[in-house]
C-alpha cells in the first residue's frame, strides 16, 4: 500500500471541504447529484468517445499502481539474483528449475524460465526487453486515459455551470428556484477541476512514474538473468549490479 498516495487524497479533499467550512460554508451543498452527474457522465463519455472500452477499463485496473505497494527495492532483487547465481554454479541451471515456483517476482520468475530453457543471453535479452516495451506501451496507455479525463474533467464542469446558470434564468420570477440553479452551477465546477486536479492528473503522473521504477528494476533483472546464465563469479555480478543503482540502493 502506497501511503503517501492515501494521504496526498486525503490532504486535498480535508483542505477543500476545510476551507469551505471555515469560509462559513455547509458541507452538504458540495453534494449535488445532478453535478456529479453531468461532470463524471461528461467526462466518462467523452474518455470513451476518445478510447476504447478496453483501454478505459485498463486505466481502471492499473490504479493498483497508484495506490499499490512500490517495485521490490534494487538491493533485494540485488541479493535474490546472487543466491540464485550461487546455486546455479553449485548445482547447474537445470537445478532451477524446481526454484523457480519458489520466485515471487513474476518477471524474474519469467526469465529464469527462459535461462532453463536453454536460450542464449542474446535471446533472453530480446524476449525479456520487448515484454518491457510492451509493458510501458501498455501502461503508458493507461496513463493517457488518466490524462484524458483530466483534461475533459474541467471543461465538463464549465458545461455543468452554464447549464445550472440557464436553469437560473429560466426561473429568475422564482425566487425559490434560483439558489438551487446556483448551487448545481459552481458544484459543477469544482467537481469538475477538483477531479482532474486531485485525481485524474495526479494519477496520471504517479502511474508513469511507477512504470519507470518497475522498467528500472526489470532492467537490473535482465542483467542478473544474463550472469546467472553465464556463471559470472558472484563478486563481479553483485559490482556490476550495484552500478546501476544510487549508493543507498546498494546490496551489501
Amino acid at each position: 500500500m502506497d501511503i503517501a498516495a492515501f494521504l496526498g487524497l486525503f490532504l486535498g479533499v480535508i483542505a477543500i471541504v476545510g476551507g469551505n467550512i471555515l469560509e462559513g460554508g455547509n458541507t452538504s451543498h458540495l453534494i449535488q447529484a445532478a453535478a456529479a452527474l453531468i461532470v463524471f457522465g461528461g467526462t466518462l463519455g467523452a474518455t470513451l468517445l476518445s478510447f476504447s472500452v478496453r483501454d478505459v477499463f485498463n486505466a481502471f485496473k492499473s490504479l493498483r499502481l497508484v495506490f499499490g505497494g512500490r517495485p521490490s527495492a534494487p538491493s533485494e532483487i540485488i541479493e535474490e539474483i546472487l543466491g540464485i547465481l550461487v546455486k546455479a554454479r553449485k548445482m547447474g541451471l537445470i537445478a532451477l528449475e524446481s526454484e523457480i515456483k519458489n520466485i515471487s517476482n513474476p518477471f524474474l520468475r519469467s526469465g529464469l524460465s527462459l535461462v532453463v530453457d536453454g536460450m542464449t543471453p542474446a535471446m533472453i535479452k530480446d524476449v525479456l526487453y520487448q515484454e518491457i516495451s510492451t509493458y510501458e506501451e501498455n501502461m503508458k496507455n493507461a496513463a493517457d486515459v488518466l490524462g484524458a479525463a483530466g483534461g475533459y474533467a474541467p471543461t465538463i464542469g464549465i458545461l455543468g455551470a452554464v447549464l445550472g446558470l440557464i436553469q437560473v434564468m429560466r426561473n429568475v420570477t422564482d425566487p425559490t428556484k434560483i439558489g438551487g440553479g446556483i448551487a448545481v452551477a459552481f458544484v459543477a465546477t469544482i467537481y469538475g477541476v477538483g477531479s482532474a486536479n486531485l485525481l485524474f492528473l495526479p494519477m496520471a503522473r504517479k502511474i508513469m512514474n511507477r512504470v519507470k521504477e518497475e522498467a528500472f528494476i526489470r532492467e537490473l533483472i535482465i542483467e542478473g538473468i544474463v550472469g546467472i546464465e553465464s556463471g559470472v563469479n558472484p563478486y563481479f555480478l553483485k559490482t556490476r549490479l550495484n552500478a546501476f543503482v544510487s549508493e543507498h540502493d546498494r546490496s551489501e
